[in-house]
């Protein structure tokens, strides 16, 4: 890619796979507004790692399930960085392990609004600002999913799987409705990745625990999930759209 590959949105950039993502996108030439609701300092962290590489990017803080600060992130991107040609909902919370019947209102209502409204809504103002109906470039939209949409997680975090099953349904219907507005519409579907979120969500030991149950013997690094993402994002994958690729040592 060039130097002017335009600007790529990645929601949850400051840590894990969003991190990850953000810097070898920058590689690639991308602008990067790098997203983050409450880690300011990572966020930071990662701006300077793409700087000291000559990359440019900003972190962006914005609360993906609030409609206003989502549109506000758009119009920031777009105006200190340039124009928004891609986009990697990442954005995610897992509402900590629990059996279903031992859930909270409240944890089931914030998974939702992060996992789901947060993704719909940047899909939107992706959408909105990309498609060559309403006179922007076109661009890719990569939306991070998870092996869990099909394994169901059952005695840990069904209510997160569901959301990852949305993800999965919005992926597929909204790859159909703008492929004619130049939009591909993907998805990454991540296994047992080696990430804080395990010990986020109270298991710190389960990429070691789990790692026995995965053919090939362990969990992905971050910058495997990235890797993924960013060919669904170049024009090596200008044919595809629609996909869900699992990226999970073949569990």
């Amino acid at each position: 890619m060039s130097a002017n590959s335009g600007t790529l949105i990645v929601t949850g950039g400051g840590r894990g796979i969003g991190a990850a993502i953000a810097r070898l996108a920058a590689r690639h030439g991308y602008a990067i507004a790098v997203n983050y609701v409450a880690d300011e300092e990572a966020a930071c962290s990662v701006v300077r790692d793409v700087e000291r590489n000559n990359g440019r990017a900003s972190a962006m803080r914005a609360d993906v399930s609030r409609e206003h600060e989502v549109v506000q992130l758009f119009e920031n991107a777009q105006r200190d960085l340039g124009q928004v040609v891609a986009l990697v909902n990442n954005a995610g919370i897992t509402g900590g392990f629990s059996r279903l019947e031992d859930v909270e209102t409240e944890t089931f209502e914030r998974v939702l609004a992060v996992n789901v409204t947060g993704a719909m809504l940047c899909a939107r103002e992706a959408v909105r600002r990309m498609s060559k109906r309403r006179g922007g470039a076109g661009g890719a939209i990569v939306n991070i999913s998870s092996r869990a949409a099909q394994l169901g997680s059952p005695g840990e975090w069904i209510h997160y799987a569901m959301t990852k099953g949305a993800i999965d349904t919005l992926t597929i219907g909204l790859a159909r409705e703008v492929a004619s507005d130049g939009i591909r519409v993907n998805a990454v579907a991540p296994g047992l990745v080696e990430t804080d979120i395990h010990a986020a969500a109270g298991d710190p030991r389960r990429p070691q625990r789990m790692a026995a149950r995965i053919p090939l013997g362990r969990g992905a690094k971050p910058e495997e999930i990235a890797e993924a993402v960013l060919w669904l994002l170049s024009p090596s994958a200008g044919y595809v759209t629609g996909a869900i690729l699992a990226v999970s040592g073949g569990r």
